[in-house]
């Protein structure tokens, strides 16, 4: 966040001159557009639309009622504000309330165009507004339309009214005949199907079905225990029909079989006795056989004839004890209840299914009837809404109501609302300084050079040797030299930079070669000024200008550009024959001497490498200033025969693209580039620094009695 800021700091104060311009423009556009535009006065009264005012009748009320809007439907507030510009209420509003002087100089579509109606936020308020020159009359204009709107309002509310009553009264005739024929087709129905009263019928019906079900529940129940106990009752009397077992009941039950069966009982004894007395053939025996036998014929035509019908009774199976004729008795009297039980379910069955079958009849014949009454019931509600609605639309004709009622009128305003100062001036500096940011940035984004030493040191990952301060004028030049060397603020900075140069190089650094991508970045002054500086450290120190198209060390020294290297190479002159001294005690300069054509011939050649290493052995720091890497490859080639390359940039001036190139080819090429250095910094150099180098200038000498006492300052100091 505080490197955004401190970015944005910097670019604001490296374009700060345009910013200002552009700043400075919108606002001056702003003054004029002020002092040209006249003064307009807006005068503005109020409506509301209020549906709650007092109406006598329903129909009254729903007339003057507004109604909310809903989702993607209409805003009646909306189209009140519509129609209050409408030509209708706009032509009242001249016609009827406007001085008729002023008339023929105000127009519709004057009033029109000056006239705003705007909603209040959350309220039935309409705010209608006029804007002139003249404020008497704009409020004059507000009021006009204001009364115009809510006397359409009224004469809008009366005409819908007599529409309804005209309507109204040709309806409901023809509403009651509709009625009277649903009536008449209803009664109809009814005699038809039967139906009188469906749901207590219904409920009648229901009652029947449930008594019948309850009634069926308690015989099934009913026939099942019969039919148990008949099964029971069997299995004990072995009986296998009705007619048998009533007639082995009655022959057991008859007096005369009773006494039958006992002399039958009393022979048979006898005959048991004589048999064990006598044998068979005894006339004892013989003749108690025979009196048998001739008994139970006796007793077999007697059985016979107590028999129902002609149904034969076995002896055997005649119930001759008590217990066997109750029994058979009670499966004789079960046997009639069961069957009694059947019949009266059957009837009870037929008369259930006769119930349902009437139930699921009755929605059959309800259906036509339903909607027979339906029809009939929207009949009448139908008449007697017409009749009432008739009767409110009646009063709400005689009525003067509208919606529409002013509740503040508009007043001449006092001061002018168009143009708004304030709010000019503030939108206008407002847009000025986005405009002046946006150009800042437009500017910084087309702007493709190097900006400061950060920037740099990010762009070519290469050591920053020094950050140099931009020279005056005076001191651009070495003579006199004392203009630079006197100057802490100027001489420190390349202090710094040799030192670290010195210190970053573990063996002794010679020569050293010194560029820049293009020309203009200030590689001579700070080649010359380098040197100026080690030869002040007490360091022998040779400059050779190698920059045979542009060179310029001669000029910065004041010294004659002949002989130079040219001369050492093809004149045939030694190199301390051709060095000039100067006025700077350790330091030298060879020139370039006379151009020649085809310099880079002359640099590529054996007797440069010779010069450069014999200059080498002779002092202890040689400084080659070269042609820019842009321009040709001489400092590419030079740089083979010394300890490194220093490259020179500029902010503002230096292009990146050109600066990473050149670095990328110096390193594929396997030169050695000592670091860079950025020179022509102003404001942002003292931050590489502790402090400010301006701030800690060396101290006048004084003399006498300033002298004594400025020993005692220092000693206090100290």
């Amino acid at each position: 966040m505080e490197k955004g800021i401190s970015y944005l700091l910097a670019v604001m104060q490296r374009r700060s001159l345009p910013a200002l311009a552009t700043f400075a423009a919108v606002i001056g556009g702003a003054i004029a557009y002020l002092t040209v535009t006249p003064h307009l006065y807006s005068a503005s009264g109020r409506l509301i639309l209020d549906d709650k005012r007092v109406s006598i009748s329903d129909l009254g009320r729903d007339l003057t009622q507004v109604r909310s809007s809903t989702p993607g439907g209409s805003n009646p507030l909306a189209d009140e504000a519509e129609l209050i510009k409408s030509q209708r209420v706009l032509k009242r509003a001249l016609t009827e309330h406007i001085d008729p002087n002023v008339k023929p100089k105000l127009t519709i579509e004057d009033l029109n165009r000056n006239l705003s109606v705007k909603i209040v936020p959350a309220t039935n308020i309409l705010q209608v507004s006029y804007q002139g020159k003249d404020p008497v009359m704009a409020a004059e204009l507000v009021n006009a339309v204001s009364q115009a709107m809510v006397e359409d309002s009224t004469q809008v509310i009366r005409k819908e009214a007599a529409s309804a009553v005209k309507f109204l009264e040709k309806e409901v005739p023809e509403a009651r005949n509709r009625l009277e024929k649903t009536e008449i087709t209803e009664n109809r129905y009814r005699q038809s199907s039967g139906i009188i009263a469906l749901d207590d019928q219904t409920k009648s019906l229901v009652a029947s079905v449930a008594s019948l079900e309850e009634q069926q529940r308690t015989l099934s129940t009913q026939l099942q225990e019969a039919k148990s106990r008949d099964v029971s009752l069997r299995q004990i009397t072995d009986a296998k029909a009705l007619n048998s077992a009533y007639a082995n009941v009655r022959g057991g039950q008859d007096e005369e079989l009773k006494k039958l069966r006992a002399k039958l009982s009393e022979l048979q004894t006898q005959i048991v006795e004589a048999r064990l007395r006598f044998t068979d053939d005894h006339p004892t025996v013989i003749k108690l056989t025979q009196e048998r036998n001739s008994l139970q014929s006796i007793y077999a035509k007697t059985l016979g004839s107590v028999s129902p019908g002609t149904q034969d009774i076995a002896p055997k199976t005649v119930a001759g004890d008590q217990i066997s004729q109750d029994l058979t008795s009670k499966l004789i009297v079960n046997e009639i209840e069961r069957s009694a039980i059947e019949n009266k379910l059957k009837v009870v069955q037929s008369d259930l299914n006769n119930l349902h079958a009437r139930l699921a009849d009755l929605p059959m014949k309800q259906q036509p009837l339903t909607a027979l009454v339906r029809t009939r019931q929207e009949a009448t509600e139908s008449l007697k809404l017409l009749q009432s609605k008739l009767e409110e639309a009646r009063i709400a004709e005689a009525q003067l109501v509208g919606n529409i009622q002013i509740i503040e009128a508009a007043q001449p305003p006092t001061k002018p609302t168009s143009p708004k100062q304030k709010v000019v001036l503030m939108v206008a500096a407002a847009f000025g300084s986005v405009l002046a940011i946006g150009i800042v940035l437009l500017l910084e984004v087309m702007d493709n050079t190097l900006r400061d030493a950060a920037e740099a040191e990010e762009l070519l990952k290469l050591p920053l040797l020094g950050v140099l301060p931009r020279l005056t004028a005076q001191t651009l030049s070495l003579a006199p030299a004392e203009r630079f060397l006197d100057n802490v603020g100027f001489v420190e900075p390349y202090r710094m930079l040799f030192k670290t140069l010195e210190f970053r190089n573990s063996d002794q650094l010679r020569s050293l070669v010194v560029t820049s991508t293009i020309s203009g970045e200030g590689k001579s002054v700070i080649a010359s000024h380098l040197a100026a500086v080690a030869a002040m450290l007490s360091w022998r120190t040779l400059i050779i200008d190698a920059d045979l198209r542009r060179p310029v060390q001669h000029n910065l020294f004041k010294i004659f550009p002949k002989p130079g290297i040219t001369d050492v190479i093809e004149g045939g002159l030694s190199l301390q024959q051709a060095v000039q001294p100067t006025e700077i005690e350790n330091l030298d300069i060879l020139t370039c001497g006379e151009l020649r054509r085809r310099p880079s011939q002359l640099l590529d050649s054996v007797a440069m490498k010779s010069l450069i290493e014999d200059a080498s052995q002779e002092y202890d720091l040689v400084i080659i200033d070269t042609p820019p890497l842009s321009a040709c490859a001489d400092a590419s080639s030079l740089s083979r025969h010394c300890d490194g390359v220093v490259l020179v940039t500029r902010p503002g001036f230096t292009l990146k693209e050109v600066l990473s190139r050149a670095v990328s080819e110096l390193t594929r090429n396997r030169i050695p580039v000592l670091g860079m250095v950025v020179n022509g910094m102003t404001n942002l150099t003292e931050k590489y620094y502790r402090y400010p180098v301006n701030g800690y200038q060396p101290k006048k000498r004084l003399t006498g009695l300033a002298g004594y006492r400025q020993k005692f300052v220092d000693r206090d100091e100290v």
